[in-house]
């Protein structure tokens, strides 16, 4: 079976890359709150190496939706959009994935720096490298910093994300959210 994006539809792999990506990102989001926010610190460690291990997952899948998008034309947006509109969605997008590469990116070279090695690995079998040195303790915190500091904007980028799909359902009624929700849609007033 051909899978690919058309005019007015997501293909069934870009809807599997964007649901199981928001699926362990919201994961990733609130567990590294609840680690950090509530748990001990001698407890935490016990934590951190599921953590990393579905943040590999997330990078893997992050870079498999990339490359998928690069290859297939997405959606054009409904002919009803205003410039401004086409503006903010272009932007946040760009912006989600900045901050997601950014994210993995940070966790992983955090992962690499604990003086513990931690037991984390893609999908529970596939070794990860260590991108970084568990000897600089500085780099350790400064890391841990970057990628605590990088969830609060991730996180209020997703809610506007949701915000504005359910603006597009209730509000525009354009048919933009139901791009992602089933094959079988059809917008109103698409290009």
């Amino acid at each position: 079976m051909k899978s690919e994006n058309t005019q007015t539809n997501w293909d069934a792999l870009s809807r599997l890359f964007h649901w199981l990506g928001a699926a362990l990102i919201a994961v990733l989001l609130a567990h590294g709150w609840w680690m950090k926010t509530i748990l001990d610190r001698p407890i935490r460690l016990d934590h951190y190496s599921w953590h990393v291990s579905i943040g590999y997952a997330v990078l893997a899948l992050l870079i498999m939706r990339l490359l998928w998008r690069w290859r297939n034309a997405r959606p054009a947006p409904p002919a009803q959009s205003l410039r401004w509109e086409r503006w903010a969605a272009a932007g946040g997008h760009i912006g989600l994935y900045l901050l997601m590469v950014a994210m993995t990116f940070t966790g992983w070279a955090l992962a690499g720096t604990f003086r513990q090695p931690l037991d984390a690995s893609l999908l529970g079998f596939i070794d990860v490298p260590a991108i970084t040195s568990p000897a600089n303790p500085e780099l350790h915190e400064s890391l841990e910093e970057w990628h605590a500091l990088l969830a609060w904007p991730l996180t209020i980028l997703i809610a506007i994300h949701i915000l504005s799909a359910f603006y597009h359902l209730w509000v525009k009624k354009d048919g933009v959210m139901q791009r992602m929700l089933s094959a079988g849609s059809r917008e109103q007033g698409t290009v």
